[in-house]
Order: structure tokens, then C-alpha cells, then sequence
């Protein structure tokens, strides 16, 4: 039990003997010669007996509900103190729990916003990676077909230098083409020397300086021709037989040559003079004309095809590796976003626990404190129960007092019986007080409250007079009461005692 109980138990004790012994001092038999304060009625000791009886029911009623209400009150008393304590204890676990939740919702909060911070980041580094990654993975495509282009060019310009080449080289090689010899100042009448030169080709040969090489086979005559030049520069003889020879001469490509010859016959025709004849050589030696150019060209564009090829194939290796390394990057980037997002997901995470053990506390604290509400509420009702049925009870206190007062106008002869009537009935009234504020008194004593038992009204029976109402004339006054004045003083003396005793006890402990 609670201090506050105890403290509630041992004032309703206190109270219960206070109002007992006031009770009791307050019931006596009215002397007649005796002036009171109180208006005095004149009746019967009927009347008087049943005005006193009702008064005391509500004089005992009142006192239970002062008892009743007195219980409820600590009752409510003690679950106020209780809902009190709770709220302290709950607004303390809230303080300590906001001291330390806030801490870690903004610790939380930071982790969760620098998360968020570094996800953001990484998302974008790897948005950055990937477009990288992808661009260099379009240069390298572009590279790669440029590299098949290159290669497809030289393998063209190959194939071109290479036809350059065989075309240089069967020139060089020489060919068997048409030749005739005509007389220069007759182009279309055949030389005198055709006669030796009986195969009409002459074979022609490109040099490397771009000039073209004739030789014409002679195929007899060789005693008879003796000199043969282009130009003023003899021509080669190389004999092939004792009357056969190949004459051969250097000349820019043309359609024909214009030779000096020398012809001697005079051995075998001595009246013939030595003939100098100018023939004319129609050969197309024009032929091998661009031949070496074609060549050049050829070699020309298969060289630059090949440094194009190379630099193609050098582009390609370095976009390759660029893309290689924007590929890896990447892929590290990825790794740091999805790293990144877990991150951030537990970080929010952790925000949130914080966030609800924080709203937990405070709902704990607002529970509480709506239970120290109605608790409180409660209490107030019960205050005003109380202070209700106290005033209920002042209110039969003095109606019982009233009816105390009322003056019992009888027969002489019955007047001692009247008295000894009231006397009783006080007696009675003062012996349930006493017994309803007993219990109050025990019950305060007890860790429980419990319902007062509350005094039923005593049944007040009329003395018979053993005096005929006729035998006296005189009026009798009521009894004073005197004889048990005292021992009602003491039994309100002694519950006043029990009430103020645990007090007394509690103040010394």
C-alpha cells in the first residue's frame, strides 16, 4: 500500500471518529427546562420516537456513504498515484530514449543522406563509364571496319601494283612486235634492207630509265650492211650467224625511227657504189607508254594503302584498349552503384528503426499520460462523491438533532417511560454511530478497503407506564440524560482515539 493510501485510510478514520463523537455529544435527552438554540417543536413521544428513528436511518445512510465515498476516493486515489508514477516513468524512458534516439536518427539521417550522396555519385560515374564504354565500343567498330576498308584498299592497291608490275616486267621482258622498213622520203614503198630483215617484227624491251630498246633481227646481209644508227649514236650489232645479227638501238617510245644504214655490195657487184639509205623503222613502241607511271602509281597506292592499313590497325588497337579499359571502368562502376545502393538501403533502414523506437517512446508517454488523465478524472469524481455524501451527512446530523430537540409534551405518568424511551433510543443511535465508525476505523487499519458496515436505525419501543394517566395531572419533563451522557462522551472519545492514533504513530515512525 502507498503512502498516499495509508495517508487516505488513516484521515477517513480520523474523520469517521470526529463525526461519531459529534454525533454522540450531540444526542441527549433535551432537559425541559433547558434553552436551546435549535427551534423546539411541542408533540409526542410517538411522533418525537419516529422523527428520531428516521433521522438516524439517514444519519446511518449518510455515514456509509461517506465510508463508501471515503474508499472509492483512495481507491481512485491510489490509481491516480499509480497512472502519476507511470507517467514519470514512461516521460523518463521517453527523455532517455529521445536523448539516445535522437542521436541515432541524426546519426542515421547523416549515414542515410551521405549514402544517398556517394549512390548518387556512382550512379552517375557509371552512366559516365557506360557512355564512355559505349562510344569507344562505336569507335572501335568504326576502327575495325576501317581496318577492313584499309586492308580491302591495299589488297586492291596490291592486286593493281602487282598488274603494274607484270606489265613492267613482260616489258621488260620484251615483245615481238610488227616492224618495217620503209624509205623515209617514201613511207609506203619498202627500204632496200627490207630484204634482210625478212621476219618484219622487232623485238622491244622497256628499261627501267623509261626508254624503250628495238632490236631488229637481220636475217642475212650481215656482209653487206655495215653500219646502221638512230639519231647519230650506231646501233649494236650482235651476230646471231655468219650472215644474221640482231641490231639494237635505245629510243623514247614512238610509232617509228627514223635509221642512217650503210649498204656495201661492191664485193659482189663492183660497179655498185656503197649506198647510204635513209629507212625508216615503222615499229609502235608506245605501248609500254604509262607502263612504268602505271607502276609507280600502282606502288604509290599500295604503299599508301599500307600505311593506311597500319594506321588503321594502330587505331583500332588503341580504341580496342580504350574500350577495354571504359568496359572495365564500367563494370567497376557498377559494382560501386550496386555497393553504393545497399548502402543506402540499410542506412534508410537504420533511419527508420531509429525513427520508430522514437515514436514508439512518445506513443508510450502519450498512452501514459491519457491513463494519468482519466485517473485523474477519475479522482476529481470521486472527491466530489465524497464531499457530496459529507454533505449529506451534515445535512442528516442536524435533522437528527432537530428531532432531538423536539419537546414530548405526555401524562405524568408516562413520563419517565418517555424518557427511558429516548434515552434508548439515543443509547441505540449512539451504538450504531459507534459501530459504523469502528468499522471505518478498522478498515483503515487494513492494506484493503472495504465497505463500512453501517448501523441499521435502532427500533425505538415505548415504555409501558405502570401509572394510569390519570393518577397525575402535572407535566413531566423529558429525562436529562446525564446518566449516559458520560459513557457516550467516552465511546466518541475512543473512536476520535482511533482515528487520530495511526496518525500519532505515522508521525513519530
Amino acid at each position: 500500500m502507498t503512502s498516499h493510501v495509508k495517508n487516505t485510510l488513516v484521515t477517513t478514520a480520523a474523520i469517521a471518529g470526529a463525526l461519531a463523537a459529534t454525533t454522540l455529544f450531540n444526542t441527549t435527552t433535551v432537559k425541559a427546562d433547558t434553552t436551546s438554540s435549535a427551534p423546539v417543536t411541542t408533540t409526542t413521544s410517538a411522533t418525537k420516537d419516529t422523527a428520531i428513528a428516521s433521522a438516524q436511518a439517514k444519519v446511518n445512510s449518510a455515514s456509509a456513504a461517506v465510508v463508501s465515498a471515503q474508499a472509492a476516493y483512495g481507491s481512485a486515489s491510489t490509481a491516480a498515484s499509480d497512472a502519476a508514477a507511470k507517467t514519470a516513468a514512461a516521460s523518463a524512458s521517453a527523455a532517455a530514449t529521445s536523448a539516445a534516439t535522437s542521436s541515432a536518427v541524426a546519426n542515421a539521417q547523416a549515414a542515410a543522406d551521405s549514402a544517398a550522396t556517394a549512390k548518387s555519385t556512382a550512379d552517375a560515374n557509371l552512366a559516365k563509364a557506360q557512355s564512355t564504354a559505349a562510344a569507344t565500343s562505336r569507335a572501335k567498330s568504326m576502327t575495325s571496319a576501317a581496318v577492313v576498308s584499309a586492308q580491302s584498299a591495299v589488297a586492291s592497291a596490291s592486286a593493281k601494283a602487282s598488274d603494274a608490275d607484270s606489265a613492267v616486267a613482260s616489258a621488260e621482258a620484251g615483245q615481238t612486235v610488227t616492224a618495217n622498213l620503209m624509205k623515209s622520203d617514201h613511207p609506203t614503198q619498202a627500204s632496200a634492207a627490207q630484204q634482210y630483215f625478212a621476219t618484219k617484227t622487232a623485238i622491244v624491251k622497256l628499261l627501267p630509265s623509261g626508254q624503250v630498246q628495238i632490236t631488229i633481227p637481220l636475217t642475212s646481209g650481215l656482209e653487206y650492211l655495215t653500219e646502221v644508227s638512230y639519231n647519230g649514236v650506231d646501233a649494236t650489232f650482235t651476230k646471231t650467224g655468219d650472215h644474221s645479227a640482231n641490231i639494237t638501238f635505245t629510243a623514247d617510245p614512238a610509232t617509228s625511227y627514223t635509221l642512217a644504214m650503210t649498204i656495201d655490195i661492191t664485193s659482189v657487184m663492183p660497179f655498185m657504189p656503197i649506198m647510204h639509205e635513209k629507212a625508216l623503222l615503222d615499229v609502235d613502241t608506245t605501248i609500254f607508254n604509262g607502263l612504268l607511271a602505271a607502276k609507280s602509281d600502282a606502288d604509290a597506292a599500295l604503299t599508301s594503302a599500307q600505311a593506311a592499313l597500319s594506321t588503321a590497325e594502330t587505331n583500332a588497337a588503341t580504341v580496342a584498349q580504350v574500350a577495354s579499359n571504359a568496359a572495365s571502368a564500367a563494370t567497376a562502376a557498377a559494382t560501386v552503384a550496386s555497393d553504393a545502393a545497399v548502402v543506402a538501403t540499410s542506412a534508410a533502414t537504420n533511419l527508420t528503426s531509429a525513427q520508430a523506437a522514437n515514436s514508439t517512446a512518445q506513443a508510450a508517454l502519450t498512452s501514459a499520460q491519457a491513463a494519468q488523465s482519466a485517473a485523474d478524472a477519475v479522482l476529481a469524481t470521486a472527491k466530489a462523491n465524497l464531499d457530496s455524501a459529507n454533505a449529506a451527512l451534515t445535512s442528516a446530523q442536524a435533522e437528527l438533532k432537530s428531532a432531538q430537540n423536539i419537546v414530548v409534551v405526555t401524562p405524568a405518568s408516562s413520563a419517565a417511560s418517555s424518557a427511558s424511551s429516548a434515552t434508548s433510543s439515543a443509547t441505540n443511535s449512539a451504538s450504531s454511530a459507534a459501530t459504523a465508525t469502528s468499522n471505518v476505523a478498522s478498515s483503515a487499519s487494513t492494506t484493503t478497503v472495504t465497505s463500512a458496515v453501517v448501523a441499521t436505525p435502532a427500533t425505538t419501543k415505548k415504555a409501558t407506564s405502570s401509572t394510569p394517566a390519570s393518577s397525575t395531572t402535572a407535566k413531566t419533563l423529558p429525562q436529562t440524560g446525564n446518566e449516559n451522557q458520560s459513557a457516550l462522551v467516552a465511546l466518541g472519545l475512543a473512536i476520535l482515539t482511533l482515528g487520530i492514533y495511526p496518525m500519532m504513530k505515522r508521525k513519530h515512525a
